[in-house]
């Protein structure tokens, strides 16, 4: 009687953990503090961490590396720096924005690579994750390896998911480009792997291509090379309905800049089973025309065919 979702995300979820475990995560911290000198350890350990702060660490049982980052950890490897950020509650946005002026270092957490002529600024760096490490452990009653490794898991959720609902959002503007691009396959004179170059029944040239705000849009050249912007398409592919309403306004913020640049139309595609059009009309009055994704990929569906037939008319190609 009653239908559950696949746990697409959950499965995703599952495999991605199970590579950071080995190069962000506590057992790679691990690995890596075995392959190295300890005395190195404590040495750079003292020289930046108040002797207080290490007392404390040591009576709940933890070294102080498991808490406070050091240079010579880094260097062995920058993959770590991830772990450190995780430990600390910063999203990777907030980490590497402006305010913090870490943005040089996100090659070490993506690449494991130090970036060039910043190593001497790993000490300055390590300094600055130690003194927001003293913060932490002065604030919490008592910390346990396993506790450690639940705080880098509760930053890590909302990074992985965040991931995952990009990658969701890029596979559902390719779906909608490749219907576009098998819908207008006679008419193509040029493609590329992000646009599509059609000839319309005047003769002139209309490029699709994939942007980034709006997602698809349709463009067709004038005689004096200029182009008219035709149609701003935004696709929210997440199948999340209690999100859809943020998703909605999000392609209204995008379709009213598409508006003042010009765009005649403005279409939004969703990922969602059931989506309430007359709310989402409201939510996003620049929206000229929803479209479920699911819908349009089914060639006999009322949706399809409309589809194709608005595409059609707004590049200029007889049916």
């Amino acid at each position: 009687m009653f239908k559950i979702p696949e746990p697409d995300l959950q499965i995703a979820f599952f495999t991605r953990l199970q590579e950071l475990r080995r190069t962000h995560l506590r057992d790679a911290l691990l690995d890596t503090v075995a392959s190295m000198e300890i005395p190195l350890l404590d040495e750079q350990l003292a020289s930046l961490v108040a002797a207080k702060d290490l007392r404390t660490v040591a009576a709940w049982g933890l070294r102080g590396e498991i808490i406070f980052a050091v240079p010579a950890l880094l260097e062995r490897n920058p993959l770590l720096l991830g772990y450190y950020r995780l430990l600390l509650g910063f999203s990777q946005k907030q980490f590497y924005g402006n305010r913090y002026e870490f943005a040089p270092f996100k090659i070490m957490e993506e690449h494991g690579r130090i970036p060039a002529n910043r190593t001497h600024d790993l000490r300055e760096l390590c300094a600055a994750l130690c003194v927001s490490a003293g913060h932490l452990i002065n604030n919490v009653d008592r910390l346990s390896i396993e506790n450690v490794h639940e705080l880098t898991l509760l930053t890590l959720g909302p990074q992985l998911r965040g991931g995952a609902l990009n990658a969701l959002g890029s596979k559902a503007t390719r779906k909608v480009f490749d219907l576009i691009s098998d819908l207008l396959a006679s008419e193509t004179v040029a493609e590329g792997e992000r646009s599509l170059e059609i000839q319309n029944a005047s003769g002139r040239l209309v490029r699709i291509e994939f942007a980034s705000d709006p997602d698809i849009c349709i463009r067709e050249e004038l005689p004096s090379g200029r182009y008219r912007n035709l149609v701003a398409i935004e696709i929210k592919g997440g199948r999340d309905h209690s999100n859809i309403h943020n998703r909605i306004g999000e392609a209204e913020k995008s379709h009213q800049k598409a508006r003042k640049d010009g765009y005649v139309e403005c279409w939004t595609m969703v990922g969602v089973a059931r989506l309430d059009v007359d709310l989402a009309k409201r939510e996003s009055p620049c929206t000229d025309r929803f479209y479920h994704i699911d819908h349009l990929t089914r060639p006999d569906s009322e949706e399809h065919l409309d589809f194709r037939e608005n595409l059609l008319s707004r590049i200029g190609i007889k049916a």
